[in-house]
């Protein structure tokens, strides 16, 4: 039976510091608790679709697991945290 990974998605743009500090903050977090970090540019990755880009574009970085927000703008260790434990 295959191990499911944890993956929380980054939606972030080129050149913003609080992407880079929520990057950092989970990164710290990653070997504890376990997950993977995928990083989605909201400007050009082809990934992103015209909703889900008008939607996130004013909160950027945003934060999702299992296509739930956990979080916007400035980064929470307990919803991260919550999240995982809720979904494990």
């Amino acid at each position: 039976m295959p191990i499911l990974s944890k993956e929380l998605i980054v939606y972030y743009r080129d050149g913003c510091h609080l992407c880079d500090v929520v990057v950092e903050s989970l990164t710290q977090l990653q070997q504890e608790l376990g997950f993977e970090i995928k990083q989605i540019d909201i400007d050009c990755d082809p990934q992103v679709n015209e909703h889900t880009r008008k939607q996130y574009n004013a909160d950027i970085p945003v934060v999702t697991y299992q296509d739930e927000v956990i979080f916007y703008h400035f980064f929470d260790e307990i919803a991260v945290r919550q999240a995982l434990a809720k979904n494990s």
